[in-house]
C-alpha cells in the first residue's frame, strides 16, 4: 500500500525521484483503490478542522462541504502542481468551497421583512468587539445557529471573515444596499435572541 508516511522514507541510497505527494497524485490518477483511500484520508484530516470553522455554526454541513472538496480534488487532481504541495492545494480548494458554500446561502436566501424590524436597527451589542472566554462565544455560537440561515451567514461572513459589504455584494450578486439591508435585518434578530437568552 502507498502512503504519505511510507513513502517518506528515504532509501539509504539518497534522494527519491520524486515527493511522497507526487507518488501518492500519481498513484491516485491510476486508479489505484488504496492509494485513493490514503488520499481520501489524509485530505480529510487536513480539511476537516478547517470547514468545521468555517462553517460554524451550521456543523450539519460539514460532511457534505467535506465531500464537494474531495470530489472537486479528486477530479482536479491531475491539474495538481507539485510545487504548490498537496495539503495547501486542498486547504485552496476547502477555502474556495466554503465561500461558494456562503454565497449560494445568501443568494438563494429569501429574506422576508417584516415589521418588527422596521424601528432602530443599531444593535446593543458591539458586532466589532472581541468577545471575552469560552461563554460568550458559545453563546454567540448558540444565538448564531437559531438565526435564519441567511442572517447568520451573513453575520459570520462579516464579522468573523472580515467581509467588506462590497465583497459581500460581489460574491452574492447582490447590492451593497441589499447587503446593508440583510445585515442590518440580522443584527435586529441576533440582538432581539441575544436579549432573549439573556431573560
Amino acid at each position: 500500500m502507498i502512503t504519505v508516511t511510507s513513502l517518506a522514507q528515504i532509501p539509504a541510497g539518497g534522494e527519491p525521484a520524486e515527493s511522497p505527494e507526487a507518488l501518492l497524485v500519481a498513484a491516485v490518477l491510476r486508479r489505484d483503490r488504496k492509494a485513493t483511500a490514503e488520499f481520501v484520508s489524509c485530505c480529510s484530516d487536513w480539511i476537516y478542522p478547517v470547514v468545521r470553522r468555517g462553517l460554524m455554526p451550521r456543523t450539519d454541513m460539514v460532511e457534505d462541504v467535506m465531500q464537494e472538496i474531495l470530489l472537486s480534488a479528486w477530479r482536479n487532481l491531475a491539474s495538481f502542481r507539485r510545487e504548490a504541495g498537496l495539503r495547501s492545494w486542498i486547504l485552496g480548494i476547502a477555502r474556495h468551497k466554503i465561500e461558494d458554500y456562503y454565497r449560494k446561502r445568501i443568494r438563494q436566501a429569501e429574506v422576508q421583512e417584516d415589521d418588527a424590524t422596521a424601528g432602530d436597527l443599531a444593535p446593543s451589542l458591539q458586532f466589532d468587539t472581541p468577545l471575552d472566554g469560552t461563554v460568550d462565544e458559545d453563546r454567540v455560537q448558540r444565538t448564531l445557529a437559531r438565526l435564519p440561515e441567511a442572517y447568520g451567514l451573513a453575520l459570520t461572513w462579516r464579522y468573523r471573515d472580515g467581509k467588506s459589504l462590497r465583497d459581500m455584494a460581489e460574491l452574492t450578486g447582490k447590492t451593497e444596499k441589499a447587503i446593508e439591508r440583510l445585515l442590518a435585518r440580522a443584527r435586529e434578530s441576533f440582538k432581539k435572541r441575544w436579549n432573549d437568552e439573556q431573560s
